[in-house]
């Protein structure tokens, strides 16, 4: 019950506030008819301009928010002229009338205009009660202004808690605006990071297709050439062993890539469940790894020199991965079965992968790649404050290295 009590003053406030056009006629309606039906019980009955100029000094009520200002210099204009020709017999307690205008100026406009509005309505409406001789004796229970001291009393009391609710107002207006541009900035983070996630799964699956493709295309195209030269007729049992051996390996390495999109297809779906661990420099990853170049035809080489104390991120440990899968990827599309020699030392503070290989076999055919595995190799030493460098050897090899800082602190140097 008690609920339902709060409930229904706050929904009314609500609804209010919705509407303040609709709140203001009311009021000025209200106070208005009411002001009019105090003054028509009065003995002797007052005439009818005397309750036309009564009802009209809360008229401009009506404007309270709009024109808060106008409205109080109106209010003010129509009691002095009241009070000067008294059409009304007895005594009427305008000023009371006066505060809800003092109040609407102090909220709705600001202090600069608002506080010589009120104190010149106070200072008109002090001196037409004291020119009029209306001020009276103090009488017990009686609420009628009697001095310029009540006077003053009622109309700080109206300018404060008018002021005191448009401070109110504004706080709460800059506490919503902090929230919608609050809510506006987490939105764009939100975007950014999609964006980001985005571009880091795409050179993931890069990576991963562009690797195990080539080494496909690679085994596909040694059992072609294999089978398509001629062979005399006591060695087609051996070359079809051989020519099987290597579709196995197409098989494998087909079947070891789909894994690894999937896995990377997986992170798009938000689920953690069934998911392989992310790769590293661990034996269990880099043997696959090395293991795909030697079927291809190449022969590896595979030095590690990782100091007990290294105890690099995840995100080195994943960025270090993807830069020799590529590298061994590049081998394997533009050099072919050649020897590759893979070093990887690491330190407290610095971690270093280098990949060289010798030069291509006469004849072959480079595979066509896209471009984006140096440039993708350049954002992940970036993204380390490292430096990538890469560019042929004086025999016609290949050197690639790369250093990740495991300590971040000076800008990335790259050069190629």
């Amino acid at each position: 019950m008690s609920t339902l009590m709060y409930a229904a003053p706050r929904a009314v406030r609500r609804w209010a506030a919705d509407r303040p056009r609709l709140t203001d006629v009311a009021l000025g309606g209200v106070i208005t008819l009411f002001d009019v039906a105090t003054v028509l019980d009065r003995t002797p009955e007052p005439d009818g301009w005397g309750v036309a100029l009564w009802g009209m000094q809360t008229a401009p009520l009506l404007w309270r928010r709009t024109r808060p200002c106008a409205v109080l210099a109106a209010m003010t204009v129509l009691y002095v002229v009241f009070q000067i020709l008294s059409p009304i017999h007895g005594r009427i307690p305008g000023p009371f009338l006066l505060m809800i205008g003092v109040y609407g100026v102090a909220r709705y406009a600001t202090a600069s205009a608002s506080l010589p509005g009120t104190l010149l309505c106070l200072a008109s409406a002090t001196a037409a009660d004291a020119l009029t001789g209306h001020w009276q004796s103090p009488r017990l229970g009686s609420l009628e202004p009697i001095s310029a001291t009540t006077f003053v009393f009622f109309f700080t009391l109206a300018w404060t808690l008018g002021y005191g609710r448009r401070r109110i107002d504004a706080d709460a207006a800059r506490l919503r605006d902090l929230n919608h541009r609050l809510r506006a900035e987490q939105e764009r983070n939100a975007r950014q990071a999609v964006v980001t996630e985005r571009a880091r799964i795409a050179r993931d699956l890069h990576d991963v297709v562009a690797h195990h493709v080539s080494a496909i295309a690679v085994l596909a195209r040694a059992a072609e050439e294999g089978m398509a030269s001629g062979v005399p007729p006591s060695v087609e049992a051996a070359e079809a062993a051989e020519a099987m051996k290597s579709v196995g390996l197409i098989a494998r390495t087909a079947d070891t890539a789909l894994i690894e999109m999937r896995r990377l297809l997986g992170l798009l779906s938000f689920r953690e469940q069934g998911l392989a661990p992310e790769p590293s420099l661990s034996s269990e990853h880099l043997e696959p790894l090395i293991g795909a170049a030697t079927s291809a035809g190449c022969r590896v080489t595979y030095v590690s020199d990782l100091r007990a104390r290294t105890d690099p991120s995840t995100g080195m440990l994943i960025s270090a991965y993807r830069i020799i899968q590529e590298a061994l990827t590049n081998v394997i599309k533009h050099a072919g079965p050649v020897g590759v020699r893979v070093t990887i030392r690491g330190d407290d503070s610095r971690l270093t992968i280098e990949v060289e290989n010798d030069p291509a076999l006469p004849g072959h055919r480079s595979v066509p790649g896209s471009g984006r595995g140096l440039v993708g190799m350049r954002e992940r030493v970036a993204a380390f404050d490292g430096v990538l460098r890469a560019g042929p050897r004086e025999d016609g090899g290949w050197r690639l290295c790369a250093v990740l800082s495991a300590k971040a602190s000076q800008p990335a140097e790259e050069s190629v």
